[in-house]
């Protein structure tokens, strides 16, 4: 998958692809990333890429052609969709990212300041992506998030085809819990159906374990999800199981 990111911080995006699964996606050819720099396509000798805004107010805004410059640069080499990462745009979720993954090109645009002309959205723009309600200096990040959501989805990014499947909200749900060696660790023991060999038993616990993490931490996938009837059954008995631990204390 090609990435293209249009930022004035080209060597903060460039790390994305210097370590971890990413690193080694970009190394084995399954991901490529170029930047795009919108001070390359200033026209004035200080490079200016920002400007007041009209109407007053604090802060400064990106300018409009720095922008469409770099932007319909990257996209002669790219014609990949152009994704704005803003505060305004669709929450990223997995299944937003499945949608994006079939793209196989992005160009991604990064805002500074107090963001960017509105008329760049307007000609060039053709989604804008949240990922989450806070607010960051810029867009950078948010472009390195989905960078790394996708290339998890890519086939042969992980080290095991299942990863992926496994993870949370892969099918709506938060993951369930993991252990690894010792057995005890501070007193507290790894559970006895992991240690049993019968793997029935242990996709059923981590079943259950996975629509009761979600019951506790994030309802409202519940909600948005609809159970099946043996997916009912291992939630109610982790409600009771819940219910009952609780009574004991």
């Amino acid at each position: 998958m090609q990435f293209d990111v249009v930022t004035l911080f080209p060597e903060l995006v460039d790390a994305v692809v210097r370590c971890g699964i990413t690193g080694r996606a970009a190394e084995r050819g399954l991901i490529s990333l170029e930047l795009w720099n919108p001070r390359d396509y200033a026209v004035d000798v200080h490079r200016t890429v920002d400007g007041r805004p009209y109407g007053g107010g604090p802060g400064m805004v990106m300018t409009g052609e720095c922008l469409l410059q770099a932007i319909r640069a990257a996209r002669q080499k790219n014609p990949g969709k152009v994704v704005y990462l803003s505060p305004q745009g669709l929450p990223l979720s997995q299944s937003l990212a499945h949608d994006l993954l079939i793209e196989n090109s992005l160009i991604l645009l990064c805002g500074r300041y107090e963001g960017i002309d509105e008329r760049v959205i307007k000609l060039e723009v053709d989604m804008e992506c949240s990922i989450g309600d806070y607010v960051l200096s810029g867009g950078e990040l948010g472009a390195m998030v989905l960078i790394d959501v996708l290339t998890r989805l890519l086939p042969g990014a992980l080290g095991h085809h299942e990863s992926a499947a496994q993870d949370s909200f892969f099918d709506g749900l938060l993951d369930c819990p993991h252990y690894t060696r010792p057995d005890i660790l501070e007193g507290y023991e790894v559970p006895m159906v992991l240690k049993s060999g019968n793997h029935a038993e242990i996709a059923r616990w981590r079943k259950k374990q996975a629509l009761g993490k979600t019951w506790r931490c994030r309802p409202e996938l519940l909600q948005a999800r609809q159970l099946t009837s043996s997916e009912r059954v291992l939630l109610d008995e982790y409600i009771n199981e819940f219910e009952s631990s609780k009574k004991l204390y």
